[in-house]
């Protein structure tokens, strides 16, 4: 479709609105969470899944921005959308979608993991990027000296970069520009000190350093300094350890041998006992705090990788403090599946991709069946919890994943994409409260 992304003046508002019988998020997405997952509106129906797959709250609309009628990059494989982002500064700010495709080797005919690019304004989808080496790319967010940080998500690499031979898992790639052009990349470098792992989530703080994990049951959090500002090419890489043995409490990063990291970070991280979590997959920084959707985390129990999941805070201070930020059974319900007559109970589970709102609330979305979005607020008694977790939305394609939430200048639009589709329609979506927002 063709659609042009504004900026707007956004709300600081940041809690709820209680009224007699509802509560209202409030905001610039200000909604009224929906009542369940939509168990009861699971449907294989192509006419309301390729149009209206999510369940949403009233007041807002859903529409497709692209899928694969426009852009079938792996055809026969349903692997195809995940993160996505959007040029933040500049001339061009807003007008574009950047998405990777996460296609593995097994897939056929496999043509390589690809970058594409939505132009917002005219509706073009087309590759920016494509090669033959890259397997499952996942990851994706823009840095502040604008280049795109990208990566694959593969335990074992099974076509390692001509340039990084030696590595045993993914890799991640920085994409440079042609001056003043967010269209026409003029480079493509591999970034070996920044690890070769499971990749998936990537964040950047003001200072430059870069955030990455390892998807892994048993995966770190890392932290990148490079030597100089924007410069990708030399630098630390650290891992996050907990104090005491413990995964919640005061922490350290790591130093981590740079040899071992460019074959194995992950081998590297173990060497210094670095705290594992269950799956970590996305991050999202807010202010100086690090979010990280920990997949199978069960907060309750350590030893547990098939857990329900939870969300992690990393306060990224001189002494780094880690916390669950969002936990089932404490400020969000576990979820009950339905089981034969019994309506099952709506929760929280597998959480995977992670959005910044624009009032700085956390917006999550699951790998699960159904698919949910939640969002948290902010903590703001200090008990290190969200002080609030609510349903936006669900997904009654059952057996498809919500992936790459995000905002982008527009305030009153998420943008959400829809993969592994029972239609085999992939695509990505906005969900919207723009023609409510411009009545009031």
């Amino acid at each position: 479709m063709k659609k042009s992304m504004l900026m707007l003046p956004i709300c600081a508002a940041l809690t709820t609105i209680v009224y007699a019988d509802a509560v209202y998020i409030n905001g610039p997405m200000k909604f009224k969470p929906i009542a369940a997952s939509a168990y009861e509106q699971t449907t294989a129906d192509p006419l309301i899944l390729n149009s209206k797959p999510w369940v949403i709250p009233a007041g807002f609309t859903q529409y497709i921005i692209s899928d694969e009628s426009n852009l079938d990059i792996f055809p026969n494989s349903n692997d195809w959308n995940d993160m996505n982002t959007a040029n933040e500064t500049g001339k061009h700010a807003g007008r574009y979608l950047y998405r990777t495709h996460e296609v593995r080797p097994s897939a056929s005919p496999y043509l390589g993991g690809a970058v594409s690019i939505v132009d917002l304004k005219t509706g073009v989808t087309e590759i920016l990027a494509q090669r033959a080496d890259w397997e499952a790319l996942d990851g994706l967010v823009w840095t502040p000296w604008q280049t795109l940080l990208f990566a694959e998500e593969t335990i074992t690499a099974q076509l390692p970069d001509p340039d990084a031979p030696n590595a045993q898992s993914g890799m991640l790639y920085e994409l440079k520009f042609a001056q003043d052009d967010p269209t026409i990349v003029e480079e493509i470098k591999v970034r070996p000190m920044l690890g070769s792992l499971a990749h998936e989530g990537i964040e950047v703080d003001e200072e430059g350093n870069v955030y990455v994990i390892d998807e892994d049951r048993k995966g770190a959090i890392y932290k990148f300094a490079p030597n100089n500002f924007g410069d990708l090419s030399s630098g630390q890489l650290y891992a996050l350890r907990v104090r005491n043995g413990q995964k919640t409490g005061e922490a350290e990063w790591v130093a981590l041998d740079m040899n071992q990291v460019q074959i194995n970070a992950r081998i590297a991280a173990q060497a210094v006992n670095a705290t594992p979590f269950c799956r970590p997959e996305d991050l999202e920084r807010i202010g100086r705090t690090l979010y990280a959707a920990l997949t199978c985390e069960d907060a309750t129990d350590p030893a547990n990788t098939s857990g329900p999941g939870a969300i992690l805070a990393v306060h990224l201070a001189a002494v780094p403090k880690v916390n669950y930020f969002v936990q089932p059974g404490v400020n969000v319900p576990f979820e009950v599946k339905p089981t034969g007559t019994a309506p099952g109970v709506t929760g929280f589970k597998s959480p995977d991709n992670l959005a910044k709102g624009p009032d700085d609330k956390l917006w999550i979305v699951e790998d699960n069946e159904n698919s949910d979005i939640w969002v948290a607020l902010p903590d703001e008694d200090d008990d290190g919890y969200s002080d609030g977790v609510h349903l936006f939305a669900s997904l009654k394609d059952k057996g498809a994943e919500g992936t790459g939430i995000y905002f982008g200048k527009d305030p009153y639009t998420l943008f959400v994409n829809v993969q592994h589709s029972e239609t085999g329609n992939d695509k990505t979506m906005a969900i919207t409260r723009r023609a409510v927002e411009s009545k009031e």
